[in-house]
């Protein structure tokens, strides 16, 4: 018995470690079989601006009990009266492949992103008012396939952002101060909206910054047509911040595949292209920073409800193409990493209390005479 006891322990070690293998190997095959819907693509009409009026409809709203972004860690604390406001948009949180977008009403794509407000916005919520609202989110699937299907998806998804953003702009008035942010899937309609709503209009003007994190903006097919210029110091305002986190050795393969054959809002490919990227320890481009330049990192419990802030583990440094490297890999984030060592999950996290301190900066550089 105790031997054949041993024979099954080694035959589930080996299954372990081909799996691990094939996984490293098969890793945006196997993501691609797991997530990418089968179903045809179901249009929906859209959402009216002013079904926004409704609290239920944002996960985050100054005024809405139980406000996700108003969570902190042990020893900061969420400003009482902020100056400016915040329009946030969540990452992906909706991971089923029966539909190619997620329902108003999905109970487990709105946990998580509530989850996803707690780590990410809530890094700004000293320095403004936080609006994050629900939208018909495309499935993670849509990001990875080319099929015609994915961008339709994303196009619903993108109007009820848009629909939201008019909202938000009655909401907060016209003359307060505006800081854009979001994350991934969030990210790629921020950098939209920065094309669609803000370029080349007096709302430029009322911008802090804008965070568009977790998605590849390219230097020269993307950022001329956004209306604000990268970031190159630390406490400039009315610019764009960007960055994507790898562990070293990286592979942005699964990125870059679908990033590469795609065309920029300037109208020109963006394969090949340079891209944004800002080490968010030092709020500028292209830097190189030690881990003990890094204010804080927000550590989260294996169910990722609760965190714990550790300063001066994480490095950073801009490497290659634009991305953003943190050296070796932090054994604390587990499971939650993607193929290539790709740390997307953790992007604001990683960073949590530099980015506090970034947009504080900017905020104050952009209200002094």
């Amino acid at each position: 018995m105790a031997r054949k006891f041993l024979y099954l322990v080694a035959v589930l070690i080996v299954m372990a470690i081909a799996g691990l293998l094939a996984f490293r190997i098969f890793g945006t095959q196997m993501m691609r079989a797991a997530f990418v819907p089968s179903a045809a693509f179901q249009a929906l009409p859209a959402v009216p601006s002013a079904d926004y009026a409704d609290a239920r409809m944002w996960i985050a709203r100054p005024d809405k009990p139980g406000n996700p972004a108003l969570w902190t860690p042990p020893g900061y604390r969420a400003a009482a009266d902020p100056q400016a406001a915040l329009f946030f948009i969540h990452p992906t949180s909706y991971l089923d492949r029966s539909r190619w977008n997620a329902p108003l009403d999905d109970a487990t794509a709105n946990d998580r992103a509530a989850l996803f407000l707690r780590g990410q916005a809530s890094a700004l919520n000293e320095s403004a008012a936080i609006w994050a609202p629900r939208y018909r989110q495309a499935t993670f699937g849509a990001f990875l396939t080319n099929e015609a299907t994915a961008q339709q998806a994303l196009d619903l998804a993108y109007r009820d952002v848009d629909a939201a953003f008019d909202a938000f702009l009655r909401d907060i008035g016209p003359n307060r101060p505006i800081i854009l942010a979001g994350h991934s899937q969030g990210a790629l309609h921020l950098a939209r909206l920065l094309h669609d709503r803000v370029a080349g209009t007096p709302l430029a003007k009322r911008i802090v910054a804008a965070y568009v994190v977790g998605w590849p903006v390219s230097r020269s097919a993307d950022l001329p047509a956004l209306g604000l210029p990268e970031c190159t110091r630390a406490d400039q305002t009315g610019c764009l911040l960007s960055w994507q986190s790898f562990a070293e050795p990286a592979d942005p393969a699964m990125i870059l595949d679908t990033f590469d054959a795609s065309t920029g809002f300037a109208g020109v490919a963006r394969g090949g292209t340079a891209l944004v990227c800002t080490n968010p320890i030092t709020g500028t481009p292209d830097a190189d920073a030690p881990a003990s330049a890094n204010l804080g990192t927000l550590f989260p419990s294996a169910d990722l409800k609760t965190a714990t802030i550790g300063a001066g583990r994480i490095p950073a440094r801009c490497a290659g193409r634009g991305f953003l490297m943190i050296g070796s890999p932090p054994s604390e984030f587990g499971r939650y990493v993607l193929p290539g060592n790709n740390y997307h999950v953790f992007d604001y996290s990683l960073f949590w209390a530099n980015v506090r301190a970034d947009v504080a900066r900017r905020l104050a550089a952009f209200k002094a005479p």
